[in-house]
């Protein structure tokens, strides 16, 4: 799949960062949880491409059978448009944090590991 046949959103979804929350309260406090949030709310659009995204998350790929990665597949297959990802820079731990979006990239990935991903970043 070429590059240009991924579609994407100029902005996150309104769900995606509720969604980030619930992930980010298991890992931070509450107040910390919700200063990333409101971080990511007003950070600028930027973009990574998906292989340095993986690297820098030390996450692992999830498989083509996950349903939430078919889903996308299938959302990329049908033309339309995913939503951004919403990462956190982790210092402290020397990683990226994925709070939003992972399934997104894994669906992205397992077609082109090159492909370039709008996301929200912060610290």
């Amino acid at each position: 799949m070429k590059q240009n046949a991924y579609k994407w959103l100029k902005q996150p979804e309104d769900q995606d960062y509720p969604a980030a929350l619930s992930y980010l309260s298991l890992l931070y406090d509450e107040r910390t949880a919700a200063a990333c949030m409101n971080k990511l709310k007003r950070a600028r659009m930027t973009e990574f491409k998906a292989k340095d995204i993986f690297r820098a998350s030390g996450l692992p790929l999830l498989g083509t059978t996950n349903t939430h990665v078919q889903k996308d597949r299938k959302r990329i297959q049908s033309g339309r448009a995913l939503s951004p990802l919403l990462l956190i820079r982790d210092s402290a731990n020397g990683k990226v944090i994925i709070a939003d979006g992972y399934h997104r990239l894994c669906a992205v990935y397992s077609y082109d590991e090159d492909a370039v991903i709008p996301c929200k970043i912060v610290r």
